[in-house]
């Protein structure tokens, strides 16, 4: 039998791709959102708030959560071959890897509540794929979230074989590999890494979901090894969000009038922010990793400074990321009239 080491009880922070660190984030609820008035509620607790805020669901993640839902129904009487998965796919900080942990949270905590006091259960395992990787450094991934010991003296073949015991042995359901556009399977490496991964969800009676940037378009589809990917998994895109019809732009300004409402300022004007959702939208590009950045770097700064409000004014004097800054000063191409043939 193979053990793995326990979480540990200390606070120090881990990342979420260590046991430790993933059950930090599944048992810390969201920071409870008190009355901006509260004078007990100090400043630095409320830019604790801000900081973390609201993870907003967009019409991608409802669509995601089915798609996953059905996946384990599926695979869960499936006793070997080609259990079918599921790949979240789009441009970057569409809020790919959110949605990702998100799903993962609620797996997890929907396992406990269906096998309480059961500690020797892991439902959800969340790995990133290194860049560069070889099978032996994947497989080392899944190793270190487990906390299994002694990696230096293993080589790849009894590293997966404990991996794979140890998740049959506690149960797991999930299993959520990020970043997986880094493997080049046109490379010697990133094709046997491609096998290794395959091979795994072959081994683990788990379902497997992949995130990355616009895998459908990478070097992970081409070729027989591509071909026998996408005859597994079905493909979600998660898109930046539009602002074009009537149902587009009501989806957007929902999604800005919650985080509006869920602001903890006081002297911010409830609604202001939907008055701006247009321009809102012209700065993120509609993509929620921007917005959400855009939106508590305004709330921070707001704290700082003892304006505690968010103004269109601030907001022009926040810089995004260098992707969104780049893409919010692009001209607008004007449309040539077509030219009439004699």
């Amino acid at each position: 039998m193979v053990t793995a080491a326990q979480p540990a009880t200390t606070s120090t922070f881990s990342p979420l791709t260590t046991w430790d660190g993933w059950q930090q984030f599944v048992d810390t609820p969201h920071a409870p959102a008190g009355d901006a008035g509260d004078q007990e509620w100090t400043l630095e607790q409320r830019e604790d708030y801000h900081a973390r805020f609201v993870v907003l669901k967009t019409p991608a993640m409802d669509t995601i959560s089915t798609a996953v839902r059905r996946l384990l129904l599926l695979n869960r009487g499936q006793q070997g071959g080609a259990r079918r998965g599921l790949i979240i796919s789009g441009p970057a900080t569409t809020g790919k890897t959110t949605a990702m942990q998100q799903l993962g949270r609620t797996v997890e905590l929907a396992d406990r509540r269906r096998h309480p006091n059961q500690d020797g259960r892991l439902p959800v395992l969340f790995i990133t794929v290194p860049p560069s990787s070889t099978p032996k450094m994947l497989i080392s991934e899944f190793a270190r979230f487990l906390g299994l010991p002694a990696l230096e003296r293993m080589n790849q073949i009894q590293i997966t074989n404990a991996v794979c015991e140890l998740l049959c042995e506690m149960s797991t359901q999930l299993v959520l590999v990020d970043d997986v556009h880094l493997m080049d399977t046109r490379s010697r490496a990133g094709a046997e890494t491609s096998d290794q991964l395959k091979y795994l969800g072959e081994r683990i009676p788990a379902t497997f979901v992949y995130s990355g940037i616009d895998v459908e378009t990478s070097p992970l589809l081409t070729g027989v090894r591509g071909s026998q990917l996408a005859g597994r998994f079905k493909i979600v895109r998660n898109q930046p969000l539009r602002y074009g019809s009537g149902a587009d732009q009501q989806i957007w300004h929902d999604l800005v009038h919650s985080m509006d409402s869920a602001l903890r300022l006081r002297r911010h004007r409830p609604g202001t922010l939907v008055t701006h959702a247009a321009y809102l939208h012209a700065r993120t590009g509609g993509r929620m990793g921007s917005l959400s950045h855009l939106i508590r770097e305004a709330a921070l700064v707001s704290l700082l400074d003892g304006t505690e409000k968010i103004t269109k004014k601030l907001l022009e004097q926040i810089e995004l990321d260098t992707a969104a800054e780049q893409r919010a000063r692009a001209p607008h191409r004007r449309r040539m009239p077509s030219q009439r043939q004699p």
